[in-house]
């Protein structure tokens, strides 16, 4: 029976992907590197560490993360404030899980800061979920279930008590490997991709009722 909610954070509760890619490419033409947007596609989803490190082997720049990754989210929080918004349905949907008594938890490859900053600015303050585990807290990212194992163990909830709502292949290749229910969004990639997931929607104003009655 389903208990919990796993949310993913980007393209899931918010859009930041333009921003976080703009920030980015940014920090890398400080280097002296063009990035393109194509350089970012096949690391969406993999946490910022994958996602910086990635652009750079792409653009033949040898990225130093923690430098390079401190100052992208800087440019992040500067360009975002005041424009994040959440995702048609997100903050009704989370309403609505919590009139229903599911626990809910944040399960983001990214670092806190970006968790912490997007939330803060779409209005769903961290208060509103029972756990929040970033990319930092596991070793392996997604695909890898770890995230996933420890977002549902910190709910005390088993994995297939929960469903996990993702925006990218990662993710829910992440989320089945974990034995947990996958509510895909094609907010990211088109729905065609998305196929191993057991239900898909828009975004969480379309959500079927099945997804949340099992």
């Amino acid at each position: 029976m389903l208990k919990g909610i796993l949310f993913d954070m980007d393209g899931v509760l918010v859009d930041s992907e333009e921003y976080i890619f703009e920030a980015t490419k940014m920090m890398f033409a400080e280097h002296g590197v063009v990035v393109k947007r194509e350089d970012a596609f096949p690391f969406v989803g993999m946490g910022e560490n994958n996602y910086i490190s990635g652009i750079g082997i792409t653009n033949g720049f040898e990225v130093n993360i923690e430098r390079d990754k401190a100052r992208t989210y800087q440019i992040y929080g500067e360009i975002t404030r005041g424009k994040l918004k959440p995702l048609p349905g997100t903050v009704e949907f989370v309403e609505k899980c919590k009139q229903k008594g599911f626990k809910m938890a944040i399960a983001s490859s990214a670092d806190k800061v970006k968790i912490f900053i997007n939330l803060t600015e779409i209005g769903l303050y961290p208060n509103n979920f029972h756990a929040i585990v970033n990319g930092q807290d596991v070793e392996n990212k997604k695909p890898f279930p770890d995230i996933y194992l420890k977002a549902a163990s910190l709910l005390g909830l088993r994995p297939e008590e929960c469903l996990v709502v993702e925006d990218a292949i990662s993710g829910i290749a992440a989320g089945k490997a974990a034995n947990c229910k996958c509510l895909a969004l094609s907010t990211s990639f088109p729905s065609t991709m998305l196929s191993s997931a057991d239900w898909i929607c828009e975004n969480l104003e379309n959500v079927p009722n099945e997804a949340l009655v099992w």
